[in-house]
């Protein structure tokens, strides 16, 4: 009987760890629902901490790309999987997998739709 409680609890963990770290698509949409609204997306650039790397609406880094009018010159499907898994278009991108929702997906790409747009020198 300790045999299968031990078991038990082995799968479990491993079942734990695997949600923590290599989250399924279905898993993140029931667990990380969002609304998709503009303010949504702000709150979520502010959450994983966006502006550490990209310079948004003139504030932050700019160890990554400028995100003002971004959505001017690069494809929204392609941020969209950005978004989702950097690593799926560029495999030796420093930007980390943050395993987000669709809904936060969708928050973030409402947010950049307001962003200022760039300005021509």
């Amino acid at each position: 009987m300790r045999r299968w409680i031990f078991i038990g609890i082995i799968a479990l963990l491993i079942i734990i760890i695997w949600l923590r770290f290599f989250p399924p698509r279905a898993w993140l949409n029931l667990t990380k629902q969002v609304e998709i609204s503009p303010a949504s997306g702000a709150a979520l650039v502010e959450k994983y901490d966006c502006r550490n790397c990209h310079r948004i609406d003139g504030e932050g880094a700019l160890v990554g790309p400028q995100l003002d009018g971004i959505l001017e010159y690069k494809d929204p499907e392609i941020i969209r999987l950005w978004l989702h898994n950097p690593r799926v278009i560029k495999g030796n991108t420093p930007m980390p997998n943050f395993h987000l929702s669709d809904t936060e997906v969708e928050a973030i790409m409402a947010y950049l739709e307001t962003l200022p747009k760039l300005k021509a020198n």
